[in-house]
């Protein structure tokens, strides 16, 4: 989360936009920005369980990184850039990826307004935009803007770990319907190598060409080691 957050100042500095795809070493539950977690979750459970918590600057609800695939996109906006314009960009590179892996997915557009960050798992239903295979969710993901850059997150399906989210919290709710997944759509679990490729190839096919992979600088690192402190807070962990 830290190096996602540097990542976007580091767009703001230098006007470059990066895609990075990354993994969990270990299972970690993340809360969205804005989401209640000190009369939600059960800090116990999760410890007796393995689990890590981590509250993410993005938006959105609750989900389990394990057995998943984490993007996430930095880059400089304009204020007044309208929020789904550069949503369905990064849609196009995602939709073009799971396209070549064989994945072929729809863009949601539930009727209705989009659910409250509550205690429901991010994947338990599909908000405008987000990615489905047959109607259940796949891909889900949530932007953050600030001082003229954004942070889009997003988490791809590889296996279900989501449903499993009710029974951390306090008052353990009811199950929720069962998320697409990679396996389901594929037969297989492809390993991530597969999936950032497929994505890599994606940005250069539709974005740019030229792009290369990026050598973090020592600035970065510091403003990494420096945004790390607070993620590794409980108070803010636990702020709400």
């Amino acid at each position: 989360m830290a190096f996602d957050e540097a990542l976007m100042s580091r767009a703001r500095r230098t006007g470059e936009t990066v895609l990075r795809v990354y993994g969990w070493s270990a299972p970690v539950l993340s809360l969205g920005r804005n989401q209640r977690a000190l009369d939600l979750y059960d800090a116990d459970a999760l410890t007796r369980r393995g689990i890590g918590l981590v509250r993410r600057p993005t938006g959105g609800r609750a989900l389990l990184h394990h057995r998943e695939v984490t993007y996430s996109v930095t880059a400089p906006c304009a204020t007044d850039e309208p929020a789904l314009a550069r949503y369905d960009e990064i849609n196009a590179l995602l939709i073009s990826a799971l396209g070549a892996l064989g994945v072929p997915v729809d863009v949601a557009s539930p009727n209705g307004r989009a659910a409250s960050p509550g205690g429901a798992p991010c994947f338990a239903e599909p908000a405008r935009g987000e990615l489905t295979v047959h109607g259940r969710k796949l891909v889900g993901s949530a932007q953050w803007r600030d001082r003229g850059a954004l942070l889009q997150h997003g988490s791809i399906l590889v296996d279900d770990d989501q449903t499993t989210i009710p029974s951390l919290m306090r008052a353990p709710t009811e199950r929720p319907p069962a998320p697409a997944t990679l396996r389901d759509a594929l037969g297989r679990a492809p390993v991530m190598r597969e999936v950032s490729d497929a994505l890599f190839s994606a940005v250069r096919a539709i974005a740019d060409p030229d792009a290369s992979v990026l050598e973090p600088e020592e600035e970065l690192v510091r403003e990494t080691r420096r945004i790390a402190a607070r993620y590794r807070d409980d108070a803010w962990t636990w702020c709400r």
